[in-house]
């Protein structure tokens, strides 16, 4: 999934975003998410979220939950 719609992604969702200071270089970075920022349904670059660790940026995959 490519984090383009709202409904693909939850709190405790493991994704792959994209920071605003790292947009040039595509850098993504992996964590969880704790709150979605983005209220529209899609969105073209990327639903916003904010991480566990309080990071923020705009999905760009997501993950598969990891099996214990």
């Amino acid at each position: 999934m490519n984090g383009q719609h709202r409904k693909e992604i939850y709190p405790g969702a493991r994704v792959e975003i994209v920071l605003k200071a790292d947009q040039r270089t595509g850098k993504r970075t992996a964590g969880i998410v704790k709150d979605i920022l983005t209220s529209a349904a899609f969105h073209s670059r990327g639903i916003k979220v904010r991480l566990d660790s309080g990071l923020i940026g705009r999905v760009q995959a997501v993950l598969p939950d990891e099996k214990a």
